[in-house]
């Protein structure tokens, strides 16, 4: 365990080579977060993980050329050119086979995946048969080393982050529209294989620029976890990036500070899973998508729900004293008569009941199951009742629906459909009538309502 003299220098960042891999991994995060943003919306989070693959090839090729022609095969940026050189060319064959086939997206991308990365292991073992194979380190590019990097790498990874970033804003409205709608991108005269593949080729860099930080393996996790994980907190695509690059970002720092207490683990792997944290943490949180949140939405829905059935099914049973609010008169409904509008269960009826009683829409029930509207709760029945109807009149006279498909969970609908077509609905709210004196036709579909 690490003692507390050591967990204060690595915070404060004191030592020269911790203080190099935690920038780098912060601005490898941030590379990664803003490319896997447009990756997952483009429907392509197979991509990073094909373009790593693919990149284990041109770094063997490099490695191998470099020593027969008598250079440094261990040079850093020999092996990077080659990668990103094996990295564009699967790219391309992507593209190539998703362009002039029938053949999926994601298909292409697990062929050329699966065969680049076949190849690359077949290249690595030529490799490593040289004397100078064993010594250059070219099976760390699979699993990553964060501890041996230097000062080169920051560099370049300065250059990537601020490429990245940079051509992220001048061609955000490009890329937004290439994400959401490629057709219509496509039908307005935009370049679109151009930016498809200007895209792409931000792709390759950041993940030539990552294998030595965390592997052509967990490169992938790397691109698309902080993306999926800031899809929880927003509907807005630049939020959406902003939050992704901060996400990839922490998670490079946290996870690079975290292996410098623990010297055995590695780092790419703690980052991978500090990433991971968050979109956990972001899937059951998250204020748009959590799924926490959307359970309690949810549950308050139904209980809405459950309260305009109850009203309007107090309403319309109290509705037969007279047509108008004012001829209609307060007075005892029996529970097993209002159990009988709809299709409740007891348990679920006196569980509305509750929650009526305690918005002060009826009073406590009584001993005889009796159930009393409020004066509040008779206004609100009949305000729920009338918008209902003129809801199901408008989907039946100008929406061109079926009756037996109109849902009668309608809120205000001045909201939706404005002053005028109200004023319509109102004057066709008179010739609804059945024999019954009902205002509004019977629906032959039943009613469901929530657990």
């Amino acid at each position: 365990m690490p003692t507390f003299a050591e967990i204060i220098d690595v915070l404060l960042l004191r030592d020269y080579n911790t203080r190099l891999v935690v920038f780098c991994t912060l601005l490898l995060g941030t590379a990664c977060g803003t490319m896997g943003g447009f990756l997952l919306l483009r429907k392509r989070s197979l991509m990073g993980d094909t373009l790593s693959h693919a990149t284990l090839p041109g770094i063997c090729l490099a490695f191998v050329v470099a020593v027969v022609l008598g250079a440094n095969g261990k040079s850093l940026p020999v092996l990077l050119l080659g990668a990103a050189l094996s990295g564009v060319v699967g790219c391309w064959c992507v593209l190539f086979i998703r362009n002039h086939t029938r053949i999926k997206d994601d298909a292409a991308m697990g062929i050329v995946l699966s065969v680049f990365f076949g190849l690359g292991v077949a290249l690595l073992r030529i490799a490593m048969a040289f004397p100078e194979g064993g010594p250059a380190g070219l099976e760390t590019f699979i699993y990553g080393k964060t501890a041996s990097m230097v000062w080169s790498d920051f560099q370049l990874l300065v250059g990537v982050t601020l490429g990245v970033l940079v051509l992220s804003v001048l061609l955000f409205k490009e890329f937004r529209l290439l994400c959401f709608d490629e057709a219509y991108a496509s039908a307005q005269g935009w370049p679109v294989r151009m930016l498809d593949l200007l895209l792409l080729g931000l792709v390759t860099a950041v993940t030539v620029a990552g294998l030595q930080a965390v592997g052509l393996i967990l490169i992938i996790a790397f691109l698309i976890t902080p993306a999926a994980a800031a899809r929880f907190w927003t509907e807005r695509l630049d939020r959406m990036l902003l939050l992704s690059a901060l996400i990839g970002g922490l998670s490079g720092w946290f996870g690079a500070a975290f292996s410098a207490f623990f010297p055995r683990m590695p780092a790419g792997a703690v980052i991978v899973l500090f990433a991971a944290a968050a979109f956990l943490l972001s899937m059951l949180f998250g204020v748009e998508r959590g799924v926490v949140v959307r359970w309690f939405r949810q549950f308050r829905l139904r209980r809405t729900i459950g309260r305009q059935h109850l009203l309007r099914a107090l309403y319309e049973i109290l509705e037969a004293d007279g047509e108008r609010i004012e001829d209609i008169r307060i007075r005892p409904v029996p529970f097993r008569l209002v159990r009988g509008r709809r299709t409740w269960t007891d348990r679920q009826l006196r569980r509305n009941l509750r929650q009526a009683y305690a918005d002060g829409l009826i009073e406590p029930v009584t001993k005889n199951d009796e159930i009393v509207l409020t004066q509040a709760g008779l206004e609100s029945a009949a305000r729920m009742t009338r918008n209902h109807r003129l809801w199901e009149i408008y989907l039946i006279e100008y929406a061109d629906v079926a009756a037996s498909r109109v849902d009668r969970e309608a809120d205000a609908v001045e909201h939706v459909l404005g002053d005028e077509m109200v004023a319509r609905l109102e004057s066709k709210l008179q010739t609804y009538r059945s024999a019954g004196g009902r205002l509004v036709p019977e629906s032959p579909h039943p009613i469901r309502t929530g657990d």
